[in-house]
């Protein structure tokens, strides 16, 4: 704070960019993605791979074009986000080629494929959206585009059906999760939607006990949003992206209303749903039965097998605190380990301290969106960061639910982690849309000052300068 006699007090912000402590950190990110792949080499064949320049230096080159692009079009973004999703990128690379020896498979390859694909449309997002304040003009534009995308697998023709989940789409010789696009979609159209109509949202009904509820007429969107998730189960048999979804909406509700009745209301229409689900549809009921009794149905009928589960808890009993190392444990036991369960490969090689370091790390990423969301300047901004940091929260906690077994499985992906392009591809695009919102609200504000009061103002900062000199 700077004063003078006869002037009023003047607080003087410094607005630092930080980009220089990305940098460093991203060094420590290729250090962990590297790093890794060395490891994975050493503990399987016994030698470092003889690729490991070659792949280094893409890495490398990945995040310095990242970090150029948010240095020069996005210079006061939060500078952790970044980092820490390239380091989780990279030990999924790792973990995924760590595997592929296992399997015989070449799906590391590929994922480092997604991998470019994503950090181009991460770069690409950050320099054609220099405001996401524009995304609130298409409010229900990318709400029904959502709406097409969540349609398109249930299509005759490119619509495919996966491990018993139809939420993938064929074109060419491509394919694709529509639903990946859609989560982003919904984020941008919930914030508009919620920011028009909150007032009205916010009203309270009937009070009981001590909660005070929604007006009946205002029940309208959430009943649409539990009859799409709902949909989603039964016709798609996706319970993850059915709980993503309604619960990423009714989290946005409350902290658009900051009213607890929304919280009742959607618990209860959760729990009603899955009453029903369990009761009338047979695939819901044996994720239910298998997550319950994994054990009895171990190497069970086909239909009831929870193989993957009991094996996933097994290897991380094994790994125990520090883990087995990579290259001594068995992580190939566990069916599909590379996407719905590479935490527990994780879990048997890096042991309950790797799987802590990559919670944290997740951790990390929330926090700072949510952090971003509460500095924000606009309301849009906030709901849009508050979204988009939940997808993250949510499938996480899905994912690690279900691999431990303290919910049923859902089959969502690890984002950044496990193996799969679609996933890969949004993460990067939601982290851009972070990076845009957080320089907007990092980002100095527009100087009001009077011409005058500036010049006294800086005129008493020369004046305290030379007292400091004398």
């Amino acid at each position: 704070m700077v004063t003078a006699p006869g002037t009023s007090a003047l607080m003087v912000f410094v607005h630092r960019r930080r980009r220089g402590a990305e940098l460093f950190l991203l060094v420590l990110a290729l250090a962990v993605g590297v790093g890794g792949y060395a490891a994975v080499g050493l503990g399987v064949q016994g030698e470092v791979p003889p690729d490991i320049v070659g792949y280094g230096g893409w890495l490398a080159a990945l995040m310095v074009a990242a970090h150029v692009a948010v240095r020069l079009v996005a210079p006061y973004a939060d500078p952790v986000l970044l980092p820490v999703v390239a380091a989780l990128n990279g030990l999924g690379l790792a973990v995924i080629h760590r595997l592929d020896l296992t399997e015989g498979t070449d799906f590391a390859t590929q994922q480092l494929t997604w991998m470019t694909l994503g950090v181009v449309l991460f770069i690409g997002t950050l320099v054609v959206l220099r405001d996401h304040r524009v995304l609130a003009r298409f409010t229900y534009t990318l709400g029904l585009a959502a709406i097409v995308l969540l349609l398109l697998p249930m299509a005759p023709v490119i619509g495919r059906t996966i491990n018993g989940a139809r939420i993938w789409i064929n074109v060419g010789p491509f394919s694709f999760q529509p639903g990946e696009v859609a989560k982003v979609m919904l984020v941008v159209a919930f914030s508009g939607y919620l920011v028009l109509h909150r007032d009205a949202l916010a009203l309270a009904g009937r009070r009981f006990l001590f909660v005070d509820l929604p007006r009946g007429r205002d029940l309208g969107p959430i009943l649409a949003m539990w009859a799409i998730s709902f949909g989603i189960l039964v016709f798609q048999r996706d319970l993850g992206s059915s709980l993503l979804f309604f619960g990423l909406f009714l989290i946005l509700l409350y902290v658009a209303t900051e009213r607890p009745g929304w919280i009742v209301v959607g618990a209860a229409m959760f729990f009603a749903g899955a009453f029903a689900a369990y009761h009338f549809f047979g695939h819901v009921r044996t994720r239910v039965d298998t997550w319950l009794h994994p054990f009895e149905y171990y190497r069970g009928p086909l239909g009831q097998n929870s193989d993957q589960l009991v094996e996933g808890l097994f290897g991380m009993a094994w790994g125990g605190l520090i883990g087995r190392g990579f290259g001594n444990g068995d992580p190939g036991r566990v069916p599909y380990a590379e996407s719905d369960f590479i935490m527990a490969a994780i879990g048997e090689e890096l042991g309950l301290t790797g799987v802590l370091a990559v919670l944290l790390m997740y951790g990390v990423v929330v926090e700072r969106a949510l952090r971003t969301a509460i500095i924000s300047r606009d309301n849009f901004g906030k709901l849009m960061a508050t979204g988009l940091g939940c997808i993250f929260a949510l499938q996480l906690f899905v994912v690690i639910g279900g691999v431990t077994r303290l919910i049923p499985l859902t089959g969502l992906t690890t984002s950044f982690l496990s193996y799969g392009g679609s996933s890969l591809v949004a993460s990067w695009v939601i982290i851009a849309l972070l990076l845009r919102i957080s320089d907007q609200a990092r980002r100095p504000a527009p100087d009001l000052t009077p011409p005058d009061e500036r010049a006294q103002a800086e005129e008493s900062t020369q004046v305290i300068k030379l007292e400091k000199v004398r």
